[in-house]
């Protein structure tokens, strides 16, 4: 299935959870991820099943003033 993760087209297995798109995207700590706008807590990256076409958006801390 295809899958947009921070607006880049990824090709997944049809059974993908969230962090198995985290994984494939090498994704380093820290940060939150929403699919389709929507939170997804940490605790829930692995029982979370994306659909094709879902859009997950992996956003990193800015520090700084």
């Amino acid at each position: 299935m295809q899958i947009l993760i921070n607006q880049q087209p990824v090709a997944l297995p049809a059974s993908a959870t969230v962090a198995d798109a985290l994984a494939q995207w090498n994704a380093r700590p820290p940060f939150a991820v929403a699919v389709n706008t929507q939170f997804i807590p940490k605790t829930q990256y692995a029982q979370h099943a994306l659909q094709a076409g879902d859009r997950l958006e992996v956003i990193s801390p800015v520090t700084g003033g």
